[in-house]
């Protein structure tokens, strides 16, 4: 490649050539461009998803769906997505090729969140109606298994290791800790008002779960199923009610958390180290939900009330731009093109 570029470049030989080699590789190398992912995005009330081309950064189309989309889901493929129409009671399964509906997932009476188990052979979902988890197997396209928890079931996540599956209950404001392999509840652990999610850092360490009315973020032992700190937040010019936290999303090597505010119109950048808050950013209306590109490049929100998501730069910690998508925006999931 060296010998290809130096021929091509008429490069002088020797040390100067060495150098100047070096350096017109290295500006090819930053010139070329980032890859591209493609973006979903559930849109609550317009009962629709909207997907965007992070290469272009615009909305690219839009895709009627079932009433009340919440939660979505990729395949381990990124062949189908999954979506939680809560309204119409069912997980419905679109094909990301041709953008139709192609079936029904089983699920309980108004799914709002699921999950996928790191194999991606099982979908974990929360149906906020019945206070019961439901598990999907994802080839079979069948029920496997349901577990009673707490009231209005909503936050989803599982360990890294696949072993521990966690649901959050906004009414009993509780963490429930289950067995995936034996479909048992092993913990409760009461958190502050209304949980609205959990995500555990990658290395399993500690279980993080927000708690909207509440205005914190309890972060949690797994082992020990102990709270052992709760994060809190302060916005200069906002009261503590308009302070609501919902997502998080962790980065790959666990160092930074971000964390979505709801109401107060921002994320909320915090070192896992020493829960500290690095940095407040500005986003669009009643921000949600996250989710990183693969590459973690770009963080990306839903906000729901100004109907659109921000693009944040992680290296910078910048809002790059904000892209119009559907009425009232709530999960992303991000798949590579």
């Amino acid at each position: 490649m060296i010998r290809n570029l130096r021929a091509r470049l008429l490069l002088p030989r020797g040390e100067k050539g060495r150098a100047f080699c070096s350096a017109a590789i290295a500006a090819l190398l930053l010139a070329a461009p980032a890859q591209a992912f493609t973006v979903y995005v559930s849109n609550e009330k317009g009962n629709s998803v909207t997907i965007i081309d992070t290469d272009k950064m615009e909305a690219i189309k839009t895709v009627k769906v079932g009433r009340r989309p919440r939660g979505i889901e990729l395949s381990k493929d990124n062949s189908e997505l999954y979506i939680c129409a809560g309204d119409d009671d069912t997980i419905q399964v679109l094909d990301t090729k041709t953008l139709k509906i192609t079936g029904n997932l089983p699920s309980g009476p108004d799914p709002e969140l699921m999950i996928l188990s790191p194999d991606g052979k099982t979908i974990y979902v929360s149906n906020e109606n019945d206070n019961l988890v439901t598990m999907i197997d994802t080839e079979t396209k069948r029920q496997v298994g349901d577990v009673p928890v707490g009231v209005e079931p909503e936050g989803m996540a599982v360990s890294p290791d696949g072993r521990i599956l966690v649901n959050t209950s906004e009414t009993t404001n509780m963490a429930h800790l289950i067995d995936t392999q034996t479909k048992q509840i092993i913990a409760n652990v009461l958190v502050d008002a209304r949980p609205r999610f959990a995500a555990f850092k990658p290395d399993a360490s500690e279980l993080w779960v927000s708690s909207e009315i509440g205005g914190t973020v309890s972060v949690i032992d797994p082992q020990s199923h102990k709270v052992t700190q709760k994060i809190r937040f302060e916005i200069p010019g906002l009261s503590k009610e308009a302070i609501q936290p919902i997502g998080i999303s962790f980065t790959g090597d666990g160092k930074r958390a971000f964390v979505a505010l709801g109401p107060a119109n921002r994320v909320a950048v915090i070192d896992t180290a020493t829960k500290k808050i690095e940095k407040y950013l500005l986003v669009g209306q009643r921000v949600w939900h996250l989710a990183f590109t693969p590459d973690e490049k770009y963080l990306l929100t839903a906000n729901g009330v100004s109907n659109d998501i921000s693009i944040v730069d992680t290296a910078s910690l910048k809002v790059l731009k904000s892209i119009p998508v559907g009425a009232f925006p709530w999960g992303i999931a991000v798949a590579t093109k």
